[in-house]
């Protein structure tokens, strides 16, 4: 088909080519539900009735199939060479059936059930005419105070790599031409989106290459290997050069060194952002240093549009740049099928059939159930069935349970807590009450909440951050739960009944104000359509909680960005000779979290015993062994999230005070024993050194087998040389 492509490219006349660089969205095009709706800023675009016609992509169609085929097919009418338009849409933790946040799926450690997730995705997407995702969002993510931390899966860059892995085999499948079920992936955002100055978003980032490499780009790296066919660019700056101009990052980086052939996408209006970054005089230099820096399509700017032709006449841009990049283009839907059919799994009834089907329903609800994480609990849960319940709280009967980017997620189709906690134990032992808006309250509420609880043998809080509050755009410099809510909670306490604390939001939260005013808290973030089943299995103890945290949770804000793969420092507090006052640390509160990385609760408990090494040498060509028991000591059945992690004593760099390696889930019966091992290889020791070269060293290192980050057994080892 190579030939084909190229056949094809050569009949296109330059303003054709260009066209296939620009992606509208669905109310530019015949045929769209909402046609001709063209307004505010897009209406400035002025686009060509002419650049339509030849247009490549198309951004957010919602209609579903029937709006698919029906611009494809008008599309097809009016496109000279018939070049089919490729569909786009924002599908991230779930088309219609939704599933928890990435950040929750993260604290599932459960990589299989991250890949069904986007399977599940992908199937009720392509259905409704989509052909391409904008995910895995794969951005490390080390302060809470960003909204978009809800969209990755957390901290640490192992673990993030393995998700992202796991997300693209379940959106793409093995062969995307023949599976109809299957979209293609598009990671983003390239580089280093998660690290912005002060949290706050489309801002500045600014690290070293080495930092770049070691810890932000293993996951979009991981994504790439797994074959995922598309790569969005960044709204930040990297190394003081905005990532959709960015050449060294770009072409010398992606293209060059990583040898991705993919198709390069604009984030929303990033191309036009080069402006008001300050590299850009006007729209036409915009579009010169896009597509110098392989940038392919633009999204929902015009700069290429209105201006490549000219670049190119003036001898500006040499016409090869723009070829390349429509033959990625071209590739894609090549690729898709789309040539032999333009409408490719876009299939009314099918649609119907899969959209919140059953099975789709039941695979988000057991995902909600391993993503919930149980942060406290003084022995109140789980919840007996026979007890007097009063569920109170913004919460208690709301459907804004499926968090940002879940557009084409029902609310009124979510399952609510109270109607989750109802089903199980009947309407007859549970009360509930508001008690409060999410950041106001009238006394009358709070009344009302008092009298509706008075009579219960336990208090379930449903408390929370309205969705808008997290997710792009929603950074907050105040991450506790608002005011009112705290009020209602110190209220509720007056009442000296037994109070579960149920957590709805999309980060880590300050917990001061809660933590200690409540006898047991579970974190169930966003948990998608199927939440109030999933947090009723767990309160009554259908359920037991798994989940672990893969971002930690802040004692305060001032300790941000707080993350457990640190560095050491000259003066650390604690060591054997440290001064009481001249050593790294707070004055005011402690150094450590609140709840590290790997921490969550079950119902039972978990010994570790017998932990060793199979040799104390490592060398590159004989590997050793980590073994370690463990026993479930408690009365419960229950998964445990064995973790590895490994220190190196002395590198050429300073090196984390230890780094996730390796995990394993294993379910255990109560009073069952059994043995987890760890293989522990020389490339697992390898690190960027001052001169970026990626190598490991010979010397100490510490291996660490436990619960999470701070609960660990230590196994010294030596790497030598064969």
């Amino acid at each position: 088909m190579t030939q084909k492509l190229q056949s094809l490219l050569e009949e296109m006349t330059l303003d054709e080519k260009i066209a296939q660089l620009m992606q509208l969205a669905t109310p530019f095009f015949e045929g769209s539900k909402d046609e001709g709706q063209i307004t505010g800023p897009l209406a400035s675009m002025k686009v060509t009735e002419n650049s339509i016609r030849s247009s490549g992509s198309v951004l957010g169609a919602s209609g579903g199939a029937k709006e698919a085929i029906s611009i494809q097919e008008a599309h097809l009418k009016k496109n000279r060479l018939g070049i089919p338009l490729l569909f786009m849409a924002d599908v991230i933790h779930g088309y219609k059936t939704i599933f928890p946040v990435p950040l929750a799926i993260g604290c599932s450690w459960d990589l299989d059930g991250a890949q069904k997730s986007a399977e599940i995705a992908a199937k009720e997407a392509a259905a409704s005419g989509v052909h391409v995702t904008f995910a895995p969002m794969v951005d490390l993510v080390r302060d809470p105070r960003w909204g978009r931390v809800m969209e990755s899966t957390g901290e640490d860059p192992y673990l993030n790599s393995e998700f992202a892995k796991s997300f693209v085999r379940g959106f793409q499948g093995k062969d995307l031409k023949n599976n109809k079920d299957s979209v293609a992936a598009c990671v983003k955002h390239f580089a280093a989106y998660g690290a912005p100055e002060g949290g706050r978003d489309y801002n500045t980032v600014n690290m070293s290459e080495r930092q770049l490499r070691e810890s932000y780009l293993p996951a979009y790296k991981a994504a790439l290997d797994e074959g995922c066919e598309m790569v969005m660019t960044a709204f930040n700056t990297v190394d003081g050069i905005p990532a959709t101009g960015n050449r060294t990052l770009m072409r010398r980086l992606l293209r060059d060194e990583w040898e991705f052939d993919g198709v390069l996408i604009s984030d929303w209006g990033a191309v036009k952002e080069l402006i008001p970054h300050g590299v850009a005089e006007d729209e036409a230099e915009a579009a010169l240093k896009a597509i110098q820096a392989g940038v392919d399509i633009e999204m929902m700017t015009s700069c290429y549009i209105d201006h490549l032709k000219e670049l190119v006449l003036n001898g500006k841009v040499d016409e090869a740049l723009i070829d390349e990049a429509v033959l990625r283009i071209l590739s894609l839907k090549d690729k898709l099928g789309l040539f032999e059919n333009p409408t490719r799994g876009a299939d009314e009834a099918l649609e119907n059939e899969l959209i919140l089907s059953r099975a789709h329903r039941q695979a988000s609800r057991e995902l909600a159930v391993k993503s919930s994480v149980l942060l406290k609990n003084n022995g109140i849960l789980p919840i007996k069935k026979e007890k007097k319940l009063a569920l109170i709280g913004p919460f208690a009967q709301s459907g804004d349970i499926l968090g940002p980017w879940s557009f084409l997620g029902s609310k009124e189709k979510a399952v609510q807590l109270y109607d989750g906690i109802k089903a199980k134990v009947g309407s007859s032992l549970l009360v509930t009450a508001k008690g409060c808006d999410i950041e106001s309250s009238t006394e009358e509420q709070i009344n009302e909440a008092l009298k509706t609880a008075e009579d219960a043998d336990i208090i379930i809080l449903a408390l929370g951050e309205d969705s808008e509050m997290s997710g792009e755009a929603g950074c907050r410099t105040d991450i506790r739960l608002p005011e009112t809510q705290l009020k209602l909670a110190a209220k509720m306490k007056q009442l000296g009944k037994p109070l579960v604390a149920v957590l709805f939001n999309g980060r880590p939260l300050d917990l001061h104000g809660i933590w200690d005013e409540v006898d047991a808290i579970l974190e169930a973030w966003y948990p998608g359509t199927e939440g109030g089943n999933a947090i009723a299995d767990l309160l009554l103890g259908d359920a037991n909680p798994s989940g672990k945290l893969t971002m930690s949770f802040p004692y305060s804000i001032g300790q941000v960005p707080v993350y457990y793969n640190h560095f050491n420092t000259g003066r650390p507090k604690g060591a054997p000779d440290a001064e009481e006052r001249y050593v790294s640390q707070y004055l005011d509160i402690p150094n450590d979290p609140l709840l590290p990385f790997g921490y969550g609760l079950s119902y039972t408990t978990f010994a570790y015993a017998e932990a060793k090494l199979s040799h104390s040498v490592l060398t590159p060509s004989k590997p050793i062994s980590l073994s370690v028991e463990v026993s479930n000591t408690g009365r419960y059945s229950g998964e445990e999230i064995v973790q590895l992690y490994i220190q190196d004593v002395s590198g050429e760099v300073v090196r984390p005070l230890k780094e996730l390696k390796g995990f394993k889930k294993i379910a255990l019966d109560s009073g069952e024993k059994a043995a987890v091992t760890f293989e522990i290889k020389e490339e697992q020791l390898r690190y960027y050194h001052s001169d970026l070269s990626f190598k490991s060293d010979k010397g100490k290192f510490i291996a660490f087998v436990g619960a999470n980050c701070m609960d660990l057994i230590a196994l010294p080892f030596e790497l030598m040389n064969d």
